[in-house]
């Protein structure tokens, strides 16, 4: 299948495809025409490629975390031992982020707090 097929029956945009293909998470066949070949299983691959996304992968761990996953129904399976260390050093990272913005959060509601009443009478609220 082509660029434009695989891009409607994932929902990702063909820009984000190509991105994908030059961080070496897609290996499009290429057509002596130069047009890029997806197989079946691409499809597959880029929803992979998107839920570990969502989860707040970057392409560079996912080039390494794909190889070793595998679909099963609705939840994706480590197939290679090492990956589990790997995934929890990733979960590690994302505990310190949140953590980060949490104390970033906290640090704006105190600020928020200290105005003056009749500052905080003409703010506009979200």
């Amino acid at each position: 299948m082509r660029i434009g097929e695989l891009s409607r029956r994932t929902g990702v945009h063909e820009r984000l495809l190509r991105y994908y293909e030059e961080q070496n998470l897609l290996r499009p066949e290429r057509r002596p025409s130069g047009y890029r070949e997806y197989v079946e299983t691409d499809v597959d691959t880029v929803r992979r490629i998107r839920s570990l996304l969502a989860a707040g992968l970057s392409t560079a761990s996912i080039a390494t975390i794909l190889p070793c996953l595998r679909d099963d129904g609705e939840r994706l399976v480590p197939t290679c031992p090492d990956l589990l260390a790997d995934l929890a050093e990733e979960r590690k990272r994302i505990t310190k982020a949140i953590t980060d913005l949490k104390a970033s959060r906290a640090a704006l509601d105190d600020v928020i707090a200290a105005a003056p009443a009749d500052v905080a009478a003409r703010a506009t609220r979200p």
